[in-house]
C-alpha cells in the first residue's frame, strides 16, 4: 500500500512541483489551497503525512496545526506535519514546531530534501 501525502499550499505552482515529485516518489498525493479545505481533506481522507503552507489565504498553517493536534480523531492528532514555508525569519521555525509540525523547511523546495524527510517520518510511523 502506497503513503498518501496531502499538500495544503495556495499557490498552483508549488503545489504542482510537490505532486510531481511525490508521485514519481511512488506516493499517493491529495491536495488542497487552503487551510478550511485542508481539513476537511485530513478529516475524510487520513493521510500518512501533511505538508503544510504557512500562509494560507483563510487560516494561516499554524492554526491548521492546531486544529489537527486538538482534533477527536487520532489519525489526526498524530499525523506527521512539515512546515514548507517562505517565511524564513528568526522564530518561524519554533512557532510552527510549537504549533504542532514535526518538521519546518522552508522555500525554495529542495526535493531530495522533502521526500528524505517524508520518508523519515512515514518510516518512524511505520507506514511505508
Amino acid at each position: 500500500m502506497s503513503a498518501t501525502i496531502l499538500y495544503i499550499e495556495d499557490n498552483s505552482d508549488n503545489l504542482t512541483l510537490v505532486k510531481r515529485a511525490m508521485e514519481a516518489a511512488g506516493y499517493d498525493f491529495i491536495g488542497a489551497q487552503d487551510g478550511l479545505s485542508g481539513l476537511k481533506m485530513a478529516e475524510d481522507q487520513a493521510p500518512d503525512v501533511i505538508l503544510l503552507d504557512i500562509n494560507l489565504p483563510d487560516i494561516d498553517g499554524y492554526e491548521v496545526a492546531r486544529r489537527l493536534r486538538s482534533s477527536s480523531k487520532p489519525n489526526l492528532i498524530y499525523v506527521p506535519l512539515i512546515a514548507i514555508t517562505a517565511n524564513a525569519m528568526r522564530g518561524d521555525a519554533e512557532k510552527a514546531l510549537a504549533a504542532g509540525c514535526d518538521v519546518y523547511m522552508s522555500k525554495p523546495i529542495n526535493i531530495r530534501e522533502l521526500w528524505a524527510r517524508v520518508e523519515a517520518l512515514l518510516q518512524s510511523s511505520e507506514i511505508t
